[in-house]
């Protein structure tokens, strides 16, 4: 919940605000929400013997994942799309709950899982995801920085490139190999896993993309300063912003 509300705070930038009080306002507004679903859809009834998730959880879940096609239809028609939402400051401030708290539950959702035979399942998961979306990175910029030629979207983050991001699919798509040779997964898991591993994969440009696209519309470098050298929060999570919601809908309906 500190996480999800240093990130609604540094989204109020996002909104142009820049006064402390409102900045605070709807980190707070956030973090009442977060506790709403906390105390509506407690952690500890997240999964259910019978029928799996919680059928609320999925639901909120699949708004997560609404949320990120529509956030691409706005990233992929950029600058165009911002006529429809960039001097409003309640609909970027909606965008930012849409984009913090299915986060925030697609955590609760993967660390939750079968707690009860193994505490560390969960856990194993999340760092599963991160390692997919950090793999993804590292092989995007890597690639990006030593054979990237072709933009891949120029109006966003000029940066980008489509080789980096095909080597981050392969990056991450080695990592999920190297997984699933240590876990001896069968042929059909192995399927399963490389075909969401391309799209987290896929999905983690997405969150960076879009981050870009309203720091550059709020003309921002950075979405903070509590990190030294590196940003902000929404610096560091944005790719997972985007991941989280997809990877726990897709372990849900395939695991």
């Amino acid at each position: 919940m500190a996480i999800i509300a240093i990130g609604a705070w540094e989204w109020a930038r996002f909104m142009g605000i820049t006064n402390t009080s409102q900045r605070f306002a709807y980190a707070a507004i956030t973090s009442a929400l977060v506790a709403s679903i906390w105390y509506a859809l407690p952690v500890q009834q997240t999964w259910l013997v019978i029928s799996g998730l919680q059928i609320e959880m999925t639901t909120l879940l699949w708004v997560g994942v609404v949320w990120w096609v529509i956030a691409a239809l706005f990233m992929f028609s950029y600058p165009k799309s911002s006529a429809f939402w960039a001097k409003n400051k309640l609909i970027i401030a909606l965008f930012g709950w849409l984009t913090l708290l299915p986060t925030w539950l697609a955590f609760m959702v993967l660390r939750t899982n079968n707690y009860a035979l193994d505490e560390f399942q969960g856990a194993q998961l999340l760092m599963y995801l991160f390692m997919l979306v950090w793999s993804a990175d590292v092989g995007a910029y890597f690639v990006g920085k030593s054979m990237g030629k072709h933009k891949l979207m120029p109006n966003v983050s000029p940066g980008k490139t489509i080789e980096g991001f095909l080597g981050g699919v392969v990056c991450a798509a080695i990592l999920t190999v190297i997984v699933g040779l240590s876990l001896n997964w069968s042929s059909d898991e192995f399927s399963k896993a490389l075909l969401v591993t391309a799209l987290i994969a896929t999905v983690s440009v997405l969150g960076d993309l879009t981050e870009s696209m309203f720091k550059r519309q709020a003309g921002v470098k950075d979405s903070g300063t509590i990190l030294p050298g590196h940003g902000g929060i929404l610096d560091r999570i944005d790719s997972l912003t985007a991941t989280a919601p997809v990877f726990a809908l897709c372990y849900v309906l395939l695991a």
